[in-house]
């Protein structure tokens, strides 16, 4: 059978008991999101950030040293990912246009995360969706990333 693959997405959700503001702060403030984002043991490095529609992020993830299972997928121990603002709507959503950077034919294309924040009682509902996932990304490995950045999103302004 020839064609194209259809589009791959992902949608992930947890309520964080934060504001929608200070939500929406930790997806364009570089500190905070370098605290957050990377999941499990995974560190980040931001290299460029310009929060305006328009601009955008460039942002590396290294895996741990101990990591056997996952390979990068820039370097070896990396992943790097060049993000630009669709659209900034504060406090309720943000639409980012994502690419890996790799020479990896798998890994490129252009992903489009979703970022949607419901207010609620006592604190807001995150919902992370990505589309277009491309065929290196496994579906599974995108969502178990995605909740524990959500998990360790809510740690972070829960705590404070």
């Amino acid at each position: 059978m020839t064609g194209a693959l259809p589009a791959r997405s992902t949608r992930t959700s947890q309520f964080i008991r934060a504001t929608p503001e200070r939500i929406y702060s930790a997806f364009v403030d570089p500190a905070l999101l370098v605290a957050w984002l990377p999941p499990a043991e995974m560190t980040g490095r931001i290299h460029a950030f310009d929060a305006r529609e328009g601009g955008g992020y460039v942002m590396s993830l290294f895996y741990p040293p101990e990591e056997t299972v996952f390979r990068g997928k820039t370097a070896e121990r990396e992943d790097r990912v060049e993000i630009r603002f669709v659209t900034l709507d504060p406090p309720r959503r943000i639409v980012e246009a994502v690419h890996f950077v790799s020479d990896d034919p798998a890994f490129q294309g252009e992903v489009t995360q979703s970022i949607l924040i419901t207010p609620g009682e006592g604190g807001a509902e995150v919902t992370l969706s990505f589309d277009n996932l491309p065929p290196g990304i496994r579906a599974t490995d995108n969502d178990e990333g995605a909740r524990l950045s959500l998990a360790q999103l809510a740690h972070l302004l829960e705590e404070r």
